[in-house]
């Protein structure tokens, strides 16, 4: 098919490779514009755009789709259908409706559940047991659109949002590729109205860890704010960011350190296995107390 690929972070790149792969035509690749970053602040250009560029594929980046010029040329690629994955604007009726066969949207859960912009994060947050993705219809509102195919994962105890974010994202790329070879089979299901949760944005405030809280909460959010922002804690004046861990037996004083790096909760324990002093790189935790001292009985704030 002559496709439109909008996509913008490194979870829409292996889409757009399995898109080529796939013998697809790709008109066109639009994305988030280049946004300063690092310690330079310079222009950086985003995922997608740098891996197309790489392919030697047409690249767009509108800042909206206000200006007229701008959706006419969308419309004057003529293409069958888009195909739309983490793109990061909402998109006009106008653009909805130019493809011949409309704009297909990947979404990273089991649709109604967590429609909106965080569905890995709040998955592992809420504990879910599965997750998964969809192949929607797009339609005006916010991940409401009619579900053409889904595909399920479960999330296991070890699960982060890093690595459930790399398996859903080859997960999408599979599903869209069959999705689109398949298309004229597929029947759109509506989506129900019972069972809808908004995955809201995730804040930096949500990552302050209260040890008060159950282990099993604290673990969830280890996991689910892994790798960024990242669940941090206070150790003697020094934030340390934890990335991965798991529950265990133990019981003490919330924040006590139990052991090597089992920390005490308001019920239960939590074992950190990796973690990220300030100003250093993230390390399994063995690597961390070869130049850090954290004796039983110290505490976390």
């Amino acid at each position: 098919m002559r496709v439109i690929f909008m996509g913008s972070p490194e979870f829409s790149v292996p889409v757009l490779e399995a898109l080529v792969d796939a013998g697809h035509e790709i008109a066109c690749v639009y994305c988030q514009p280049p946004r300063p970053a690092g310690r330079g602040k310079k222009d950086r250009p985003t995922p997608v755009q740098a891996r197309a560029e790489a392919m030697g594929l047409p690249v767009r980046h509108p800042v909206n789709f206000k200006n007229p010029e701008d959706v006419a040329e969308f419309v004057a690629l003529n293409a069958e259908v888009a195909v739309v994955v983490a793109y990061g604007l909402l998109l006009p009726q106008s653009i909805l409706d130019a493809p011949k066969l409309g704009c297909l949207n990947i979404h990273a859960s089991l649709l109604p559940r967590w429609r909106g912009a965080a569905p890995i994060h709040r998955a592992i947050l809420e504990g879910d047991a599965e997750t998964g993705v969809c192949i929607m219809q797009m339609e005006a509102g916010l991940d409401t659109g009619p579900v053409l195919l889904r595909r399920e994962t479960l999330i296991s105890a070890e699960d982060t949002t890093a690595s459930l974010h790399d398996r859903l994202s080859k997960m999408g790329a599979a599903a869209i590729v069959e999705a689109l070879s398949t298309l004229a089979d597929l029947t759109a299901v509506p989506q129900p109205e019972e069972g809808v949760t908004y995955a809201k944005k995730i804040d930096k405030s949500e990552a302050k860890i209260d040890w008060t809280r159950s282990a099993t909460e604290i673990d969830r959010q280890i996991r689910g704010l892994s790798p960024f922002p990242g669940a941090w804690a206070d150790y003697q004046g020094e934030r340390i960011k934890f990335l991965s861990s798991r529950l265990v037996d133990g019981a003490g004083q919330p924040g006590e350190v139990m052991g090597t790096f089992t920390i005490a909760c308001g019920d239960g324990s939590v074992e950190i296995l990796t973690a990220q002093r300030e100003g250093k790189r993230a390390m399994a935790v063995s690597e961390i107390l070869k130049g850090m001292d954290v004796p039983k009985g110290s505490r976390f704030a």
